[in-house]
């Protein structure tokens, strides 16, 4: 690592290099003029460089754990607005609670999980959240390789309001549900397709709207099944799904897809698990929840089998972690035992 910084990805090519070199120029940076004569050569410390932290999270909420997720904040006005009207109707009219509560004879969960969430519950919650980016978007900012018209997904003459009507939210489900169905895409690649759409508009500075979400959902998941999954889709089994798109132009769009995101494909666990629980606060705001089941004998064994698996696995990483730190420290004994002899 020298003084100079270099970048694969040329300033033209990335919309996101302005509006770094923008928030650099409210970043002091000390310079070798500020430094005296007698000091020498001054070499800039690779953290003076770098982001302040609240200016980095607020910037990529997709790369940080703390950092609240995008289509949370976009929801919250229509969560508002739902409380509010739930509240009026139970004042006026309280009828039955249609939601399922355990009680001391019986204990309703559901087998959704971080690490096997269930599928069409977490399809759906995806779905909602796209719906609130599109619903709440701040502007129509777009790029000509997401656009539907320029791009289409079928021989259908595109209609002349698509760039105008915000899609329902059982279209954006029933897109997604056929892509998933058909390419026999797990829950988990749901979740990461999401942290690749929010990437995608953090670091592309777009917006999803209604003329370019199928091709931005598209390309999120076309991503995210080949990063995530062992044995990816190819393209062209995305062309026997969608009859009248390309191979060319499913690579083309792949490609645009990993320019804009700066080929950042890593997902963190932390990141992961933000998304994940957030969608199921997602789904309790709008009565989505996962389905629940009473707890029987079956799903109890179950339960105390996983749960004795990662417990298992848990007391593992302890030992290696003790044996590792009982070589350091040994290591460190031998070296102060030479240094005394010595």
């Amino acid at each position: 690592m020298g003084g100079s910084v270099s970048c694969c990805i040329s300033p033209g090519e990335s919309p996101k290099i302005h509006r770094r070199e923008v928030e650099l120029e409210e970043c002091p940076i000390t310079t070798t003029e500020d430094v005296s004569e007698d000091t020498g050569t001054y070499l800039q410390h690779i953290s003076d460089r770098e982001l302040p932290d609240e200016l980095a999270q607020e910037a990529n909420p997709s790369d940080h754990p703390r950092a609240s997720t995008l289509f949370l904040n976009k929801s919250q006005t229509d969560v508002r607005e739902k409380r509010k009207s739930n509240y009026l109707n139970h004042q006026m009219s309280p009828g039955l609670l249609t939601k399922k509560y355990s009680s001391c004879s019986t204990i309703f969960i559901d087998d959704s999980t971080v690490s096997q969430p269930n599928l069409k519950s977490t399809i759906k919650c995806v779905a909602l959240a796209i719906y609130y980016h599109i619903k709440n978007r701040d502007s129509n900012r777009s790029l000509d390789i997401f656009d539907e018209k320029k791009h289409p997904l079928t021989r259908e003459k595109v209609p002349e309001d698509y760039s105008v009507v915000d899609p329902e939210h059982k279209l954006i489900y029933r897109f997604i549900r056929t892509l998933f169905s058909s390419a026999q895409l797990t829950a988990e690649c749901a979740i990461v397709t999401l942290v690749y759409l929010e990437r995608l508009l953090t670091y592309a500075e777009m917006d999803i709207c209604p003329c370019n979400w199928k091709r931005i959902v598209l390309g999120a998941i076309l991503l995210a099944s080949k990063v995530w999954d062992d044995q990816a889709v190819w393209n062209v089994d995305y062309c026997q799904i969608l009859k009248d798109i390309t191979v060319e132009d499913m690579n083309e769009m792949e490609r645009h897809f990993l320019e804009l995101l700066q080929f950042n494909i890593n997902v963190p666990a932390s990141v992961y698990a933000k998304y994940y629980f957030d969608l199921r606060s997602l789904a309790d705001e709008n009565n989505l929840s996962f389905p629940l089941e009473p707890l029987n004998n079956k799903r109890a064994q179950k339960l105390e089998a996983i749960s004795r698996l990662c417990e298992d696995k848990y007391k593992d990483l302890c030992k290696s972690a003790m044996r590792r730190s009982v070589s350091v420290d040994n290591l460190v004994g031998i070296k102060n035992t030479h240094a005394v002899l010595s």
